[in-house]
């Protein structure tokens, strides 16, 4: 199977009807402004709070309402596996795309696959099975690891075969299933062993699995290196998946120095399907900062 098809059909199958704007029976009638966006923007739990109230499905149905068509929720591995069901036959009722959660068990700074320990190697094994089971209930074809913290001890390249080698079992586990690990570059801390696109580039084609390829979040990129759409670019083949967060603050597009309304413009003449997360806060409160935040993705989305 071609790696770039596999991305574009198999990991985002169903992904969006970004092309309609017809609502399923029992929601409101649309309205221009609440069509559905030229991209598939994921909300997560919370966004929408304060108009839904606190059940995530009924946040859903709101963000439904008002054009979105997918959720990403990383802790729903963590979920009653009842709950895990519900909000997959939601998205499915509705039509909409669950983006990625992330893998069972594994913290950022505790997986420590550079390590080349069996130990830690043994856990990202058994999260790899148990990520198979929750992306059956939830219909999500794509799960995020962060390989952990860099080594101190260990050069660079011993610490990279490491990885590759633990991407090389996780990936032979979770490919039959049509389950994607992304690995995301992070900006959170220098301990971090993964923290740039290019470096994650360079494990996927070391890898050679359709079933590993990068969450290209622009918040950590821009911390880290800044160069979005041109670094974008030298990685797209493997790019799987895209997360969104201004900077500075982690907020909603237009609060902070990143030109999103570009940046999308970019990805979307790329011909991307997928969803792209929205993993950030929201800079105002209450409900007037929830429309705020709707009224900036739908000025940064009106790039047509």
């Amino acid at each position: 199977m071609k790696r770039r098809n596999f991305v574009q059909s198999s990991v985002l199958a169903g992904a969006s009807i970004l092309a309609s704007g017809t609502l399923k029976a029992g929601t409101s009638a649309s309205t221009d402004s609440d069509k559905p966006f030229h991209l598939n923007y994921g909300i997560h739990d919370g966004m929408f709070k304060n108009h839904a109230g606190a059940d995530f499905i009924d946040q859903i149905k709101f963000a439904y309402e008002r054009g979105f068509r997918a959720i990403e929720d990383n802790a729903i591995a963590q979920r009653p596996v009842d709950q895990q069901k519900k909000i997959g036959d939601t998205l499915a009722k509705l039509g909409m795309a669950m983006g990625v959660f992330v893998q069972p068990g594994l913290g950022n700074d505790t997986n420590m696959l550079a390590t080349g320990q069996a130990d830690y190697l043994d856990k990202f094994i058994a999260s790899c099975k148990e990520a198979v089971e929750v992306a059956k209930r939830i219909n999500s074809k794509l799960v995020t690891v962060v390989p952990g913290d860099f080594v101190r001890n260990l050069p660079i390249g011993i610490q990279t075969a490491n990885v590759i080698e633990a991407m090389k079992k996780g990936t032979a586990i979770v490919e039959p299933h049509g389950l994607v690990i992304v690995m995301e570059p992070l900006s959170d801390n220098p301990n971090l062993f993964l923290r740039t696109p290019d470096q994650a580039y360079a494990i996927c084609k070391a890898v050679g699995s359709p079933s590993c390829k990068i969450l290209y979040d622009m918040y950590h990129v821009q911390r880290n290196q800044g160069n979005i759409i041109p670094t974008l670019d030298w990685v797209h083949d493997e790019i799987g998946y895209y997360q969104i967060g201004d900077n500075p603050g982690r907020k909603e597009p237009g609060t902070g120095e990143v030109n999103y309304k570009n940046i999308f413009k970019h990805i979307y003449n790329k011909g991307y399907k997928g969803v792209m997360g929205m993993e950030h806060g929201t800079a105002g409160e209450g409900k007037e900062g929830e429309l705020a935040l709707i009224k900036a993705y739908r000025e940064a989305d009106n790039f047509l």
